[in-house]
């Protein structure tokens, strides 16, 4: 049984070029069926050019505006009733497809998400998590950027929700969830995590205490909360330090003739290394705490990163994270309430 999911054709750097053709990809490769979102006119006539004849669960949903990278979040999603995201998550809302996937503007995306979808009974607020990789299994560190300010029981909420998109859909049976930190020890950091600190270790989770920068990448822990001012602050510098990773190694490989030959001799193993750090295997970070599978990927991303996209956006579904975190946070409602507003038309 084919599981439907709406792309938004409108949000990559260079779209839709790589949405249509990450589309026919995952359509080949995944038990899914494709809409996708976006002024008609503009995707027709590439997507039957992309296609070559072929017969493939694509389908096509007409949205007649786009909302860019650079417009301001707030704005554009109260004026562009009929964007492509809009339209694309109230495709989840009705029920209609089981997830949604854009690399457009992450603002946009998050409001439009939260307006249109509405946050799951016992969430006060939606957070953006990310798999990252280490040397052994990925690590989930949430928030990182949709909440720049956070109460304790906002990091309690996230402990919750990453604890269950870890087993479920990264498929790690007991998740080891730490407070990111400025020390291990119970005592150390600022009141947001000395407190945060408390609210988690009286889950019924795998809880290892805190955990310092250095553990987002040595495979220690499987789920990192933090809020979204420091969790973005650690994304933003991963990927410079990753950029400058991979601009050494390309000059340390081509500098001499030596090093060329040695370059070529262990290529396979640099494609290895490569692919393990490569975000587009990854396939974007999901939205977690909203009524409905919303993953967001990166503006860059290629037709191979949106078909990762669109495959987590379907075991995001498959795995029925959002009833296995609903359940969780009844049981577990914290010491404030929680936002149940109802989504915007």
């Amino acid at each position: 049984m084919l599981i439907d999911i709406a792309l938004d054709t409108m949000g990559s750097d260079k779209a839709p070029e790589p949405e249509i053709r990450g589309a026919i990809l995952a359509c080949r490769e995944l038990p899914v069926r494709v809409h996708l979102v976006g002024p008609e006119d503009e995707l027709r006539g590439p997507l039957e050019q992309a296609m070559r004849g072929q017969k493939l669960p694509i389908e096509i949903v007409h949205a007649s505006e786009r909302i860019g990278m650079h417009e301001k979040a707030a704005q554009a999603v109260r004026t562009k009733k009929d964007s492509s995201m809009r339209v694309g998550l109230k495709l989840v809302r009705e029920k209609k497809v089981s997830g949604f996937f854009t690399a457009g503007n992450t603002g946009a995306a998050m409001a439009t998400a939260k307006m249109v979808l509405g946050a799951l009974p016992g969430v006060d607020r939606p957070a953006l998590a990310l798999v990252v990789p280490t040397m052994t299994t990925p690590t989930l560190l949430l928030d990182v950027g949709a909440n720049t300010d956070c109460k304790p029981h906002n990091l309690e909420q996230f402990a919750i929700m990453g604890e269950a998109y870890s087993r479920n859909v990264l498929k790690i049976a007991r998740p080891r969830v730490g407070v990111l930190s400025v020390g291990e020890e119970e005592g150390k950091g600022n009141d947001l995590t000395r407190e945060a600190y408390e609210l988690v270790k009286a889950l019924p989770v795998n809880f290892i205490g805190n955990v310092e920068g250095r553990d987002i990448y040595n495979g220690q822990c499987d789920v990192i909360v933090c809020d979204g001012f420091v969790g973005n602050v650690a994304l933003k510098t991963s990927e410079g330090l990753l950029k400058l990773v991979r601009e050494m190694l390309k000059i340390s490989l081509t500098s001499t003739v030596t090093a060329q030959v040695g370059a070529l001799l262990s290529r396979k193993a640099f494609d290895a290394f490569k692919r393990r750090l490569d975000p587009s295997e990854y396939g974007g970070a999901p939205l977690l705490g909203v009524r409905g599978g919303c993953i967001i990927g990166h503006g860059s991303s290629d037709e191979r990163a949106i078909m990762n996209g669109i495959r987590v956006a379907a075991e995001f579904a498959k795995a029925g994270v959002n009833e296995q975190v609903e359940a969780e946070l009844a049981r577990h409602p914290g010491d404030a309430g929680a936002s149940s507003a109802e989504p915007e038309a």
